[in-house]
């Protein structure tokens, strides 16, 4: 075998993802990865500002499409060995599987919120738009990308394919719950990944994924270890903190933009300036990670103090506290931030930039489209009518945080305590 023809990423999670170039789904996966717009990804880090709060939180959005190309292409070939009906759209589920995060901004999810764009749309736009994408899309078929938009957009007649990419679960979240458990040594993301891709099918009638009930425990499993993902990692208050100290920075740099006091180069400045509907796709795909991050260490010298500031607390790791306080009455909440308010602006600090109320939610099961559904004596049933684990998981439960400076913690602490 000649070894160009293949290609081998050695990941930590999933060991050897080898890519086989003779076979030409394969081979155009490869292509795919070699392009700028996917290469991109390397400087994108898969949970935003999280390695504040995790220090081993360092991989990028890169490492994690390569793993859920990884599961999909062993849950696919596995449904289409008995399926030979799924078989020629391998090459859809595969590059839809690869490609699922290629529109995200710097700092992930972070950008969304303090930009207010959302990387599906950009998804959709670089698999439609970007000549390297699609002109390899087009080379193996016209309507590949058309195919793979619709697996995206939850409309493909196959529902199955759309389920291993995006659904309540898909290869997506299998990889991203080990790997951010990995990366964050939560040791409670150790999911039975085996027992779960063993036990999806796909139900004849509807096309619609499924799972055996000899994977009902593995999927609570799974649900579960969700859950506690997001309650103790994604919403650490750490995080909460240091997304509220990055989307203070940016927009108090869109505030010195607006009075001509700020320095930028044209793809931060368009950022600021303009409303992420107008932007091309030049300027989208020109943002990273490296680029953002320079501009904050540009920014930390700044002759606006509150700007250097909170760039300065940002790169320094030093962040503004997170309080939880959910088990105040909503009247005590605001009363709360009315004192930290009052005690910022005798100190001559803004109280709109330095303190605030955030919110955060953790639920392990919803209903995304369509739930999840297993086969018990040949029927579907959704595992929340069956389960007396999931049941609780549908119920959302919301934390409100205090978010305030370090040096008021006293001041908080006697309040919580009055």
């Amino acid at each position: 075998m000649d070894p160009k023809s293949r290609r081998t990423y050695h990941d930590p999670l999933h060991g050897a993802i080898t890519l086989d170039a003779r076979d030409p789904v394969e081979a155009l996966l490869i292509d795919l990865i070699d392009t700028p717009p996917f290469q991109r990804l390397r400087r994108i880090r898969q949970l935003g500002p999280a390695s504040l709060t995790f220090h081993g939180a360092e991989s990028s959005r890169f490492t994690h499409a390569l793993g859920v190309m990884a599961l999909a292409r062993r849950a696919f070939d596995s449904l289409a060995s008995r399926h030979p009906a799924l078989r020629p759209h391998r090459a859809a589920t595969l590059c839809a599987a690869l490609l699922h995060d290629i529109g995200h901004g710097p700092f992930s999810h972070t950008a969304e919120e303090i930009f207010a764009t959302h990387h599906e749309y950009w998804t959709r736009r670089i698999v439609q738009t970007s000549r390297p994408i699609r002109d390899r899309l087009d080379g193996y078929h016209r309507d590949l990308a058309d195919e793979i938009v619709s697996i995206y957009n939850h409309c493909h007649p196959m529902p199955v394919l759309w389920q291993l990419v995006s659904s309540q679960l898909d290869c997506d979240r299998l990889d991203y719950l080990m790997r951010d458990s990995h990366s964050t040594g939560a040791s409670y993301g150790h999911l039975d990944l085996e027992r779960i891709l063993n036990a999806l099918d796909m139900d004849a009638e509807t096309q619609q994924l499924v799972v055996a009930h000899k994977g009902q425990t593995a999927v609570e499993h799974y649900l579960l270890v969700r859950y506690f993902m997001y309650a103790q990692v994604y919403n650490h208050p750490k995080n909460l903190a240091a997304t509220w100290v990055l989307h203070q920075a940016f927009e108090r740099a869109r505030h010195c933009f607006i009075h001509d006091t700020l320095e930028a180069d044209a793809i931060v400045t368009h950022w600021l300036s303009q409303p992420s509907q107008t932007w091309t796709l030049e300027t989208y795909l020109a943002a990273d990670d490296i680029v953002f991050t320079y501009h904050l260490q540009r920014w930390q010298h700044h002759a606006d103090g509150i700007l250097a500031d909170l760039c300065r607390r940002f790169l320094d790791r030093d962040l503004l506290k997170a309080r939880d306080v959910s088990m105040l009455s909503l009247e005590g909440q605001q009363q709360l931030l009315t004192v930290v308010s009052t005690a910022l602006t005798q100190q001559g600090r803004s109280p709109a930039v330095y303190c605030g109320l955030s919110r955060s939610q953790s639920r392990g099961y919803t209903l995304y489209q369509q739930g999840i559904d297993l086969r018990i004596e040949g029927k579907c049933v959704d595992i929340n009518q069956v389960s007396p684990v999931v049941e609780p998981l549908t119920r959302v439960h919301q934390r409100t945080w205090l978010i305030y400076p370090a040096d008021l913690k006293a001041l908080v602490n006697a309040q919580m305590q009055a």
